[in-house]
């Protein structure tokens, strides 16, 4: 298992404009060749945009993209037609095949924060697709079989409580909020677990908090 701090992303974005973003793996200017990718996932950017800021349209291919709102709603539209607000609890799920085009912003009132995880497919191409589970239809484990990948929400609600981290080939462990501790290792916000062969782990939690946790076949 190997811890990586929220202290020690990457810090990208252009706070000029309202935007703020903490990258997890080498992404645009920041290039580490030792960080490229864990498993299935290429990217687990957390972004902050201010009221009003965003991303412009801008195009992605071979790529699936899962967001996952912390607070705030992010507007979405892209070239296939879709047009959704995302809220906290919503699952949303972009998957850019062959090729699409999309734009993300903040249209309320209220600072947005949302994580933005990146799986690459097992095979390139296809027809973009959407999908967007509602926060109503609770946190069931969300599959991305394009990836090889399912998405698990464990929501802590007192310390003491616990919750199995997926016997995996490959599992990663993102705390969005509280503190947990997991083989040994105590993770706040923002800190991820990247653990390789997991068998029997559990997040045990110090505080009420939230994780996501990547199970990954590759």
């Amino acid at each position: 298992m190997e811890v990586r701090r929220s202290g020690d992303r990457y810090r990208g974005g252009d706070p000029g404009t309202g935007i703020e973003t903490l990258h997890a793996f080498s992404f645009g200017r920041f290039y580490d060749p030792d960080n490229l990718r864990f498993g299935a996932l290429l990217a687990c950017n957390e972004e902050r945009l201010a009221p009003g800021a965003g991303f412009a349209e801008h195009p992605h291919s071979h790529t699936e993209i899962v967001t996952w709102v912390v607070e705030g709603e992010l507007t979405h539209r892209d070239s296939a037609g879709h047009a959704t607000v995302v809220r906290p609890g919503d699952v949303q799920h972009l998957s850019a095949a062959s090729g699409v085009r999309h734009e993300e912003r903040n249209e309320g009132e209220k600072p947005l924060t949302f994580v933005q995880m990146w799986l690459a497919p097992r095979e390139p191409g296809g027809e973009p697709s959407y999908d967007m589970v509602p926060a109503g239809a609770g946190p069931a484990p969300y599959a991305v079989p394009a990836a090889g990948a399912t998405l698990h929400v464990r929501r802590l609600a007192a310390a003491g409580e616990r919750a199995a981290v997926p016997d995996a080939p490959f599992a990663y462990a993102h705390v969005v909020r509280g503190r947990v501790a997991l083989g040994g290792a105590e993770l706040g916000p923002g800190d991820a677990a990247r653990v390789t062969g997991a068998r029997g782990l559990e997040l045990t939690a110090l505080a009420p908090s939230e994780v996501l946790v990547w199970e990954m076949t590759a």
